[in-house]
């Protein structure tokens, strides 16, 4: 997977001001959960922190990379356990990639399960409808998918 989208401009600074708001406990609205995915980095060795919204298939919680090549896709690959925040929580993960067959009918319920990343997928010409599962389907092979799997 060498394929690279390059994000915009602008998603570096919104997510220092979601990260910050989502450390300090705020609110957050809509029916989805984002929290605050620490993994090491694989170049620096230091903690690196992005946000996201993981889904939920199956009593399992899941996370897709919007961009092919995201660093902190490289990051977890790299270094697979991590820290998930929320409201002030912490929680050690253990980060497990899909293959392709896997991925395949968790991207299909992406749109549904995390609509705020359609927006994404669509502005990086991932995909051109709000609502196709076989467009996310697609997806595998391009766009990472992770599964959590808690540590003790």
């Amino acid at each position: 997977m060498s394929e690279r989208i390059r994000p915009p401009w602008w998603l570096k600074p919104l997510n220092k001001v979601l990260i910050a708001s989502m450390r300090l406990g705020l609110p957050t609205f809509g029916r989805e959960m984002p929290m605050v995915l620490t993994v090491v980095g694989r170049k620096s060795g230091k903690p690196r922190s992005t946000p996201i919204t993981p889904m939920i298939v199956d009593g399992q919680r899941y996370v897709v990379g919007g961009f092919p090549g995201a660093d902190w896709v490289r990051n977890a690959r790299a270094n697979p356990v991590a820290t998930l925040t929320r409201n002030r929580r912490d929680e050690r993960v253990h980060m497990t990639e899909m293959s392709v067959e896997e991925a395949r009918p968790l991207l299909r319920q992406f749109p549904v399960l995390v609509p705020t990343g359609v927006e994404f997928m669509k502005n990086a010409g991932l995909v051109s409808s709000d609502d196709a599962p076989e467009e996310y389907e697609a997806l595998a092979g391009r766009c990472a998918v992770f599964r959590f799997d808690p540590l003790e």
